[in-house]
């Protein structure tokens, strides 16, 4: 019996949490999968696996060994589907992290759109407002919002992207004027808790540095939709993502701020981690996304 096979076990029955789960999602008998473990236990000469009538747990050796070889069959799998490649006939899951903001926003139309063209790809989307690790946590990649800070990752830009400072014409009328970030300190201010900034805003100074202010505020919410409806209605400045605020700033809802303090090095970037063979089912998203938010513009 060769060793893959016996990899491939073990890790069916580590992701399953249990033989039994294992033998039914991968419709193999729970006596086989068993006897694979066993038999890779034994070449190793070390126990992966604490076995009980309740409990299922791996050992510290077994850790070990599960980080390295998922990766390998990762790698494996990756480069059978570099040689398959074919556009049209993609096939497998695609887990993909994606920050809710996104989502619930139209561009996340792209994802559905995606979905809709490739059929025979299962795509996986957890949305949720954090950093996630990749690997540790199995996604083939990610969707962020952000200035791209160095990491071991692989980045692709899809978009720009900028944020707004805006209010209500007429909440500008009332509080005005507005012409330096230091102002908002004095004026209410609607703070998305999404921001890791909270309740010190951050502008660009025309020298480049930095301008943190202060704000507080009668509204305090993680989303940028309802944020948005705050700043419509008149409760404050705001700071909105473009593909949000876009349509209200167009229509004259909202008037915009402060904009030759906006930092304008941001972007929508699709990550992934380093891979020898990048799986085609993931190149095939990432050009989907790029191709579908330069139509978009």
């Amino acid at each position: 019996m060769d060793t893959l096979t016996r990899m491939r076990a073990f890790i069916d029955v580590v992701e399953a949490e249990g033989f039994s789960a294992a033998a039914r999602r991968t419709g193999r008998s729970k006596a086989l999968l068993s006897k694979y473990v066993k038999e890779l236990e034994d070449d190793l000469g070390a126990l992966l696996l604490n076995r009980t009538t309740r409990q299922f747990s791996m050992t510290e050796a077994g850790h070990t060994y599960y980080r390295t070889a998922a990766d390998i069959l990762k790698e494996i799998d990756n480069l059978s589907d570099l040689v398959r490649e074919n556009n049209a006939d993609l096939k497998g899951r695609l887990r993909v992290s994606v920050p809710r903001t996104f989502v619930d926003a139209e561009v996340g139309q792209s994802l559905i759109d995606f979905a809709k063209e490739h059929p025979e790809v299962s795509l996986e989307i957890v949305a949720e407002d954090r950093f996630v690790d990749l690997i540790e946590e199995s996604f083939d990649l990610a969707i962020r919002i952000t200035k791209l800070e160095d990491s071991g990752l692989i980045a692709r830009k899809v978009s720009d992207f900028r944020v707004y400072a805006c209010a209500s014409a007429d909440f500008v009328a009332r509080h005005g004027p507005i012409e330096t970030p230091q102002d908002l300190s004095r004026i209410p201010f609607i703070i998305d808790t999404n921001s890791r900034w909270h309740n010190n805003v951050r502008f660009s100074g025309p020298d480049g540095n930095t301008i943190s202010v202060p704000v507080t505020g009668p509204l305090e919410v993680n989303s940028p939709q309802a944020t948005l409806r705050a700043a419509k209605a008149g409760l404050g400045v705001a700071i909105i993502p473009d593909f949000i605020a876009g349509p209200s700033i167009q229509s004259g809802d909202l008037v915009t701020l402060l904009e030759d303090y906006i930092a304008k090095d941001r972007g929508i970037y699709a990550v992934y981690p380093h891979r020898r063979y990048l799986p085609a089912k993931v190149r095939s998203f990432v050009d989907y996304l790029a191709v579908w938010f330069r139509r978009r513009h």
